[in-house]
């Protein structure tokens, strides 16, 4: 099976976990058979592996989330980059000219397109197995799944199949309706539309040299900027007259929200936090080193991470984007492929953050124009790298960067580092990058 994760989101409605580099799939909330914590993406990609093993599973995201899905996966996934957004079709063209290009893969194979977070049972990953399997068929150019609907839903596109067959011709397509229009929708047998959907390589080449110009995956990246922002749906599906839907019926969640998300929830709480006896509903979800306590709260949310706190009524949280948007804060809490970092003290002229790097790993080889570092090592042992001169680390060691040389930091075992930042001009933008040479 070829399969085409899509990974956006910006990281507002699941505040203050999620921020504009870890999006909602990237949270590590559920609980694995060993006690673990997995996050949506890492849910998901395990589910994958254990219906196929052999499944070619590429993830089509920004730049920004590239370090994390590293970090969360290992080096081994398969990645699609988009050098901006550009909405889906110009997502799933450019990941499939990957496929093509890049990877070799026939243009008669099949692919199978789905979001990357939705919380979902087995049966779901077995009947994308079956909606690829239909695609190589070829009675249709395209195959989607049609999600059997929990309720008269809004936020939900709809698809009318003509049959009630498990796989059916589609009769037509509906926009997100209100409820009672969803009603009438769900008694004349439509599903929801979950964009899953499935083809040859061929047929989404095709269409994407109708309406763009290209030669190959390497054009088309570096034209990327230029493309028109459009769905698929609006691109592909709703102007193919060869089109399939198959029946889904099983278990399916959108977990977009606070109170989506606490539905499935194994346990009250996760991390550092106490609910008395008369508590109702309520859910904490706790990132930070100190202890949370509620008492005699009901149908509430509270969620605590270096970004920030909040309290929510259930019902309410699904309406924070706003609130979150207007803070404009900058990121405190990231994970990359080679460790984390968590932002501990922000002043005028300084900033304080603890890095973890992970065994073998190392920071990108790097200067600052505007800033010196300092960087305090408390734990683990490593190498740094300054303007070519090796130096062992271990606790208790300091080391000093003036603004403009070249460092980097190299673990051996996991390693952590309290790093100071110090100047006028402190940006995330002020970083200039160099080849570490061999």
């Amino acid at each position: 099976m070829n399969i085409i994760l899509l990974s956006g989101g910006s990281g507002k409605r699941l505040w203050p976990l999620s921020n504009d580099i870890r999006s909602k799939q990237f949270i590590k909330i559920f609980k694995r058979e060993d006690g673990g914590l997995e996050s949506m993406v890492q849910r998901v990609y395990r589910q994958i592996r254990k219906v196929d093993k052999e499944a070619n599973v590429i993830i089509a995201t920004s730049k920004s989330q590239v370090s994390l899905i590293h970090n969360q996966l290992g080096d081994n996934v398969g990645i699609s980059v988009e050098p901006c957004r550009r909405d889906t079709f110009p997502a799933i063209v450019l990941a499939t000219a990957y496929l093509h290009d890049i990877m070799g893969i026939s243009g008669e194979e099949p692919v199978v397109v789905c979001p990357v977070d939705p919380y979902v049972d087995d049966s779901y990953f077995e009947t994308l197995k079956l909606l690829g399997g239909q695609a190589a068929k070829g009675e249709a150019n395209l195959v989607l799944m049609g999600i059997a609907p929990a309720y008269p839903s809004e936020k939900y596109g709809y698809i009318i199949p003509e049959k009630k067959a498990d796989v059916s011709p589609v009769s037509s397509f509906k926009e997100k309706p209100d409820t009672e229009t969803a009603k009438t929708y769900i008694a004349q047998g439509a599903l929801w539309n979950g964009g899953v959907f499935a083809y040859k390589i061929n047929y989404v080449l095709q269409k994407a040299h109708e309406l763009i110009d290209f030669e190959s995956y390497d054009d088309l990246f570096a034209k990327y900027d230029t493309l028109e922002k459009i769905s698929f749906d609006y691109a592909v599906a709703e102007n193919e007259p060869r089109i399939q839907m198959m029946r889904y019926s099983g278990g399916w969640k959108d977990l977009g929200t606070w109170n989506t998300l606490t539905e499935v929830m194994n346990e009250t709480a996760v991390g550092n936090a106490v609910l008395n006896e008369t508590c109702e509903n309520t859910h904490v979800v706790n990132e930070l080193d100190i202890p949370i306590l509620c008492m005699g709260m009901k149908d509430v949310v509270v969620s605590a991470s270096p970004e920030g706190i909040l309290v929510s009524d259930k019902e309410q949280s699904s309406q924070i984007k706003p609130f979150v948007d207007q803070m404009g804060q900058q990121v405190m809490f990231a994970e990359k492929s080679w460790g984390s970092f968590h932002v501990l003290d922000v002043e005028e002229y300084s900033m304080t953050i603890k890095v973890t790097l992970k065994p073998g790993h190392r920071m990108n080889y790097h200067s600052h124009q505007h800033r010196d570092e300092i960087w305090n090592v408390i734990a683990g042992t490593g190498t740094v790298l300054i303007d070519g001169m090796e130096q062992p680390v271990s606790p208790g060691d300091v080391v000093t960067m003036q603004a403009g040389c070249r460092h980097t930091i190299i673990a051996d075992t996991t390693l952590q580092v309290i790093e100071v930042q110090l100047g006028k001009e402190i940006s995330v933008h002020d970083k200039q990058k160099f080849q570490l040479e061999n």
